[in-house]
């Protein structure tokens, strides 16, 4: 994927998802963006997977659903915060969004857990996920970069995920779809997540890669359809932090196994990436950040 086209969507997430409460027409965001409307949906689609529309309505639910778990604001109030002018299409909206009404999702609330800082995660995973996990260059330079790499251990992470065998080049695809859906359906389901996406690789090979990806959740959830519950697995990990576009990433994962050799260690079970930074709040690649974990064999 080209950083082109890049540059000019990330600008125009991060406006949108600061004024949900404002008109967010495609002329005033192509404005904002410094390209034509017809441009600015073209690129914007082809970048995140959702065109301008489907993004806002969607960052909007979920900023009403914040809402609704974190404060007593009326209904009223909540659809002018979130953009709408009518009560009617906000509910209607809502309800098509999250399968209930708003004032049963503000009844049935967190009910499993309490997260304190849960919408500010909401709002730190939320913008755009089909940005996860793209790719910074087509010509992606070598990775130099020098790992921290260290032993520790995790305790067991339930996760909401959805298993995928995907060629390399439809991965980022892949992940913005899966992220999006074990999303939504947490909200749906009142799992609270509590914490940022993440990548298993179960199975690597040139040609096609076994992944699960989702969401880490607070506590069990039964899942629904391609939507099922896990446990990410507790115990030793190697461990360190990628800094840089995900397309070195392999790099990180060379060095994590070859300082496990070297320690006289052994791996055992699939590596996860969890990605600490959202793309959407971080415009230049080189800073995003992305977590590795090797399971140990103790």
């Amino acid at each position: 994927m080209f950083l082109g086209p890049f540059k000019k969507v990330q600008p125009v997430l991060s406006f949108a998802a600061k004024h949900l409460d404002e008109d967010l027409s495609l002329a005033k965001l192509a404005n904002q963006a410094g390209v034509s409307s017809f441009h600015l949906q073209r690129i914007f689609t082809s970048t995140t997977g959702e065109t301008p529309k489907q993004t806002i309505q969607r960052l909007r639910m979920e900023r009403a659903a914040v809402m609704f778990l974190t404060s007593r604001d009326s209904v009223l109030d909540v659809a002018l915060a979130c953009g709408f002018r009518s009560h009617e299409v906000f509910s209607r909206t809502f309800r098509r969004h999250f399968k209930m009404t708003p004032t049963a999702y503000r009844k049935r609330g967190l009910a499993k857990t309490k997260i304190k800082d849960y919408g500010a995660l909401i709002a730190q995973v939320g913008p755009c996920f089909g940005l996860f996990h793209m790719s910074a260059d087509v010509n992606p330079k070598e990775n130099t970069m020098t790992y921290l790499i260290s032993r520790k251990q995790i305790s067991p992470q339930h996760v909401l995920v959805m298993r995928r065998r995907v060629k390399p080049a439809e991965l980022a695809q892949a992940l913005g779809e899966i992220f999006g859906q074990t999303h939504l359906y947490a909200q749906r389901s009142g799992a609270t997540m509590a914490g940022p996406p993440f990548t298993r690789f179960l199975e690597w090979g040139p040609g096609l890669s076994t992944i699960e990806a989702g969401m880490p959740i607070a506590a069990p959830d039964p899942g629904e359809g391609d939507v099922r519950a896990d446990v990410l697995p507790g115990g030793p990990v190697a461990t360190t932090i990628h800094t840089g576009p995900y397309d070195q990433l392999s790099g990180a994962h060379a060095a994590v196994q070859q300082w496990i050799e070297a320690e006289g260690l052994v791996a055992q079970g699939a590596p996860w990436e969890s990605y600490i930074t959202d793309p959407a709040h971080y415009p230049d690649p080189k800073d995003w950040q992305t977590e590795l974990f090797w399971p140990l064999k103790p």
